[in-house]
Parts: C-alpha cells; sequence; structure tokens
C-alpha cells in the first residue's frame, strides 16, 4: 500500500478544522437563536403584562426605580450549591408582587438584572446579545403575576397562603419552561437543566415564608425593601467565603490528585506493569464507583485507592517484584507485605491520602476471610476495597504479566463468576460487569 502523502493529511486537518468551526459557529447560532427567543417572549409578555394589568400611577415610579435597584443588589449575591448555584433574589421579588402593580413585576425583574450586570461588569454589554440570556431569565416572574391578577381582590394575609402556593408553583413552572429553551442551544438536556436549577428552587422555597413576612411590611411602604439591602450584604459576605473555602477544597484536592499521580509515576518508574495497570484501574474503579452511587467522599477515594493500591511495591526488592516466574512460598510472604507498606506510606503523606491508606490496606482482603493483610471477611472490608479488589482483578487478568500472557475477555469473566461469593463481592462484579458490557 502506497504512503499516505503530506499533502493528504494537511488536506485531512483543513477539513476537520473547517468541520469544527462550522459545528462551533451553529452550535453559537443556535444559542443565539433561543436567546433570542427567550428575550423575545419575555418583552412581550412584559408589554401585555404593563397593557393588560395596573401599572399605578406615574408618581409611584419611584417606587418601580428602588426595587430595580434592590433587586439588582440580590441578583450579584450568588452561592453554589452542589452543582448548582442560587441568588436569594426571593426576598426582594415575593415583596414586589405586593407593592408594585402586576404590570410592573415583570420589567422590573428584568431591569434589576440587568442593572446588576451592568454595575459589576460594565463591559459586559459590548456585545449586546449578551442581554438576551439575562432579560430571558426573567421569564420566571410571568408565573406569579399570572396567578395573582387571576385571583384578582385575594388581600395579603396568611389564610390566602394556597394562592401563595400556587404562585411559587407557577414560578418554578416558568423558570423551568424558560431554562430549558434557553439551553436547547447548548445541547443541555431538559433533565439536567431541572437538575441544576432544582437548588435555586430550593433557596426560594426556603426564603420564601421569610420574604412573605417582608411583603407584609412594604406592602404599604415600599420604602421598607431598603431594610434588607444589610441582609442581602451578609448573605453576600457569606456567598464569596464559601465560593472561597470552595476554590481552597478544589485547589487542595487537585494537590492531592498530582501527589497521587507522582506517587503513581514512582510505581511506574519502579515497574512499568503495575504503573500502567495501575492507571487502568483507576478506570475502571471510578466507573463501577459511579454505577454503585457512592458519595462523592468515596468516589474521590476509590479514585485515589485505585491509583494507589500498589504504592508499597516501591518496598519490595526489583528481583521478586519483576520476577519472570511463580514467586515461592518465602517471595509471595514478602510480596504480600505490600499492602500494610502502602497503608504506612499514606499516613506519612497525610491528609485525604493518610485517610485512602486504610482502603489500600484492604484491596487484597477476600470476601471470603482469607486475604491479607488482616483476614477480613464480607461487609467488614471497605467497599472500596472491594471494588479496587475485583478491578485490580479483571484488569491483571486481561494485561500481559512478565511471566505470561493476557487472558481473552471470556475467560476473565469466567475466573471473576467463579471466585464471586469467595474471593470477590458479588455485587461488584455484576457492576465491573455493567460497566465493561457499556464500554464495549
Amino acid at each position: 500500500m502506497a504512503p499516505v502523502s503530506s499533502a493528504a493529511t494537511a488536506s485531512d486537518e483543513l477539513v476537520r478544522d473547517a468541520r469544527f468551526r462550522y459545528e462551533a459557529e451553529r452550535l453559537e447560532r443556535r444559542a443565539r437563536q433561543t436567546f433570542l427567543l427567550t428575550a423575545g417572549a419575555v418583552v412581550c409578555g412584559a408589554a401585555v403584562c404593563a397593557a393588560t394589568l395596573p401599572t399605578g400611577a406615574p408618581s409611584s415610579l419611584w417606587k418601580a426605580l428602588l426595587f430595580v435597584a434592590v433587586y439588582a443588589f440580590a441578583s450579584r449575591t450568588d452561592f453554589e450549591l452542589g452543582i448548582g448555584s442560587a441568588v436569594p433574589t426571593a426576598i426582594v421579588f415575593v415583596p414586589m408582587l405586593f407593592a408594585l402593580p402586576l404590570g410592573l413585576v415583570p420589567i422590573v425583574v428584568a431591569l434589576g438584572l440587568l442593572a446588576g450586570t451592568l454595575i459589576e461588569e460594565p463591559r459586559a454589554f459590548r456585545d449586546p446579545s449578551r442581554a438576551l440570556p439575562l432579560i430571558g431569565s426573567a421569564a420566571f416572574a410571568f408565573g406569579p403575576v399570572l396567578v395573582l391578577s387571576i385571583a384578582d381582590g385575594t388581600p395579603l394575609a396568611w389564610r390566602h397562603w394556597p394562592v401563595y402556593v400556587a404562585a411559587l408553583v407557577a414560578q418554578f413552572a416558568f423558570d423551568l419552561g424558560a431554562s430549558v429553551i434557553g439551553n436547547l442551544g447548548h445541547g443541555v438536556a431538559p433533565k439536567t437543566v431541572a437538575r441544576l436549577i432544582s437548588f435555586a428552587w430550593a433557596v426560594d422555597l426556603a426564603l420564601a415564608p421569610t420574604a412573605l413576612g417582608i411583603a407584609f411590611a412594604t406592602e404599604h411602604r415600599a420604602y421598607l425593601i431598603a431594610l434588607v439591602v444589610p441582609l442581602i450584604a451578609l448573605l453576600r459576605v457569606f456567598a464569596g467565603e464559601r465560593r472561597g473555602r470552595l476554590d481552597s477544597a478544589l485547589e487542595l484536592g487537585d494537590a492531592y490528585r498530582g501527589t497521587a499521580f507522582l506517587l503513581g509515576d514512582v510505581i511506574d518508574a519502579d515497574d512499568a506493569y503495575t504503573g500502567s495497570h495501575s492507571r487502568h484501574v483507576v478506570q475502571l474503579v471510578v466507573a463501577v464507583s459511579d454505577r454503585l452511587e457512592l458519595t462523592a467522599d468515596d468516589r474521590r477515594n476509590a479514585e485515589f485507592a485505585a491509583l494507589l493500591h500498589d504504592v508499597g511495591k516501591i518496598r519490595i526488592p526489583h528481583e521478586i517484584l519483576n520476577k519472570p516466574g511463580p514467586l515461592t512460598p518465602q517471595e509471595r510472604s514478602v510480596m504480600e507485605t505490600h499492602a500494610a507498606e502502602g497503608e504506612r506510606l499514606l499516613t506519612k503523606v497525610g491528609g485525604l491520602l493518610g485517610q485512602v491508606g486504610h482502603v489500600v490496606r484492604s484491596c487484597h482482603e477476600r470476601w471470603d476471610g482469607t486475604g491479607y493483610p488482616d483476614r477480613l471477611a464480607g461487609e467488614e472490608i471497605p467497599l472500596v476495597s472491594r471494588i479496587v479488589s475485583v478491578c485490580d482483578a479483571y484488569s491483571a487478568m486481561t494485561t500481559d504479566r512478565p511471566y505470561r500472557g493476557a487472558m481473552t475477555e471470556a475467560q476473565a469473566w469466567a475466573e471473576l463468576e467463579r471466585c464471586a461469593g469467595t474471593q470477590f463481592d458479588p455485587r461488584v462484579v455484576e457492576a465491573l460487569r455493567g460497566v465493561v458490557s457499556a464500554a464495549g
């Protein structure tokens, strides 16, 4: 077969680059179109509200401007929660529904969002299209406005709580609809969108009683809404401190992960098989941990343990570690000390890696209690250790070793199933099968 010319290779690269640019531009166009759709719907809806619902006398303009300012301040207080974030705007929005004419509420919310961004990021609107997502995110306001307008004449009183609950549900419904439409341009699934904004809903739900209490105070004295500014400022400080702690935690996690990979490289330098094998085990362990729905902490420990489960082998003599044939009973006894040595090394490192030490120690225990070094059995063995044990065995069987060739996948699965219930946790074996089947 004739070799591929460099000109042909360059041409292929140009085609790939052109396709990538086309896809990126198409995604950007699609995002702009969806943002334009939601923003346009909000503008039209706000115009309809202003034309059909009460807007108050011109003298009440100062109330609207006051709420715009306070809402703008609240909208820039962003709390990171789980995988999402939330802003405490409910303590301003709910009083707004009763202190302002309903016809002005969507406009005030949209202006508040725009003002908050403009004050903190003056250059944000050099590209006017960046205002579209902000305008579109005001769509949630139409839900409560619609419910309260239907319930016209309902005075502000605690006995009317069913109306307020209906308004909150309508708010969430409009918020979800606008968010789903707004994220279509980015290819984000509705289920993912709902999961992300559920954190914001939880905050709104928690603040709703307090916000309603503030509404009682501001219904006829709109200027009292200014009294929530110190509270928002305090929440802003807390949000900043939380963000700082999360940033520090992420940096610390990255540092520990870097240390783990460094130790992995040390193993790699000492034993090429062990180094590459550990990285393969990491991939399998993380996937199995996700399938078994481990907590975030356990998943992190599983990742570290998978990478470092053989770290104690740096204490094993080279002639034993790289012996091409089976080990003698005495050599096997020396080799088995690597589990406890691994825990000892990680304990010296301390921190998160020190916490993983006991998991590493137990990675060679057996389900029936005949493993090493502590002869733990069944549920006595940490779940993360059981996961690493199964994934380690599968990776070892399907990889060439110094003293034998790799098994076929069928042979490896037959061995795992034979040992499930004696050497391995059957539930973990089943989870690994699901991971490998899904990947294959």
